[in-house]
């Protein structure tokens, strides 16, 4: 689980499982990171102590029960950072919808932007020999360009105040003991 089978095997498992042109390719193959997972493990063995399970196992709660009341609302930063860890990793993740769907409806964003960055390019050279006219081509071509990169990373701006203050803690998890 720590490593990746490869792309062929990869293409090959994703087309047996009917997943090829679906926006599930997008959510259930990479839907756990054995990263994320680490982390959360150790967040869960450090951060939480034994002694208050066993309080709640005493009141007479179940496994499902102290995860679902205890655990769970102790845990916001550990939650709060490997929630934008997959919000950034699929966020930024073209080469899912590059291999996986040919549907251009079904394409994620960031290969729309990819389209308009490259058909931009092309225009740019084409357009670029010499003049008045190859200059603004180039402005305009410039302007898309900047354009594209804003609206790909503005989500991720926007969100992240709202989980700064969850990061830096949950960050630091399993780094520093004492």
């Amino acid at each position: 689980m720590f490593f990746n089978g490869g792309l062929i095997p990869t293409y090959l498992l994703m087309k047996e499982l009917s997943l090829i042109n679906n926006m599930w390719v997008f959510i259930l193959p990479f839907s756990v990171n054995v990263f994320n997972l680490i982390i959360t493990r150790t967040f869960f063995e450090s951060s939480l102590p034994k002694e208050l399970f066993e309080a709640a196992q005493m009141d007479g709660c179940t496994h499902f029960q102290f995860f679902g009341k205890i655990a769970l609302p102790l845990s916001k930063a550990v939650i709060s950072v490997v929630g934008l860890y997959y919000l950034v990793g699929h966020w930024n993740d073209f080469f899912t919808g590059l291999i996986y769907i040919r549907d251009y409806s079904l394409q994620p964003l960031q290969i729309v932007l990819r389209d308009i960055l490259l058909s931009n390019q092309v225009f740019a050279e084409g357009a670029g020999a010499g003049g008045a006219a190859g200059g603004y081509a180039q402005k305009y071509a410039d302007q898309i360009k900047y354009g594209v990169i804003i609206v790909s990373t503005l989500p991720i701006l926007i969100i992240y105040p709202f989980i700064q203050k969850y990061f830096e803690k949950g960050v630091m998890i399993g780094s520093v003991k004492g």
